[in-house]
């Protein structure tokens, strides 16, 4: 089975879209200003993408090792509840997410870039690496994205979960009238 078959097949029945933050909404640079206030890079089309999914009866959440006062800015902005920062043990946050939204591991999707994520990667009915992700994360991936983190990649993988919940064409609709 093609790796695209087996993300169409998981993501039918995915309730749940959970993004790392600095790798994969970001293109994991680490930029400060000369008063080193630290600044990040954000996709717009990520960010659509992910008020889509909402749209369409997906969560998102949100699991980030790092605090980061750019990031809960962002997540503010779009509108994310489920947000958790200054997570070294990913697996405590997604726990306590699934208990909390009534859902089993199978369906949840994560998107990561780096090591620390592969903890609950192995757990979700829907593991996705970003391209310029850590091979190993690429390795226990069913998804591996086209574009790189920050880049557009939480964009595709919103649309591909649209078309395989066959929601993707209703979705547009209101922007092709």
């Amino acid at each position: 089975m093609q790796l695209l078959d087996k993300f169409y097949l998981q993501a039918e029945n995915i309730k749940l879209i959970i993004f790392d933050a600095d790798g994969v909404l970001t293109d994991g640079g680490l930029y400060f200003s000369d008063e080193g206030t630290e600044l990040k890079r954000f996709n717009s089309l990520d960010g659509l993408g992910i008020k889509l999914l909402k749209q369409n009866g997906i969560e998102v959440a949100v699991i980030s090792a790092r605090n980061s006062k750019n990031v809960a800015h962002r997540m503010r902005n779009l509108g994310i509840e489920h947000f958790y920062q200054g997570q070294d043990d990913k697996v405590i946050a997604f726990n306590n997410l699934i208990k909390k939204l009534s859902l089993q591991a199978e369906q949840v999707a994560y998107m990561g870039d780096d090591i620390i994520d592969l903890p609950v990667m192995i757990k979700v009915g829907l593991p996705i690496a970003v391209a310029n992700a850590h091979e190993l994360v690429k390795e226990n991936a069913y998804f591996v994205t086209e574009k790189i983190g920050g880049h557009g990649a939480v964009r595709e993988v919103c649309d591909l979960l649209l078309k395989a919940q066959n929601t993707f064409n209703k979705a547009m609709e209101k922007y092709l009238t």
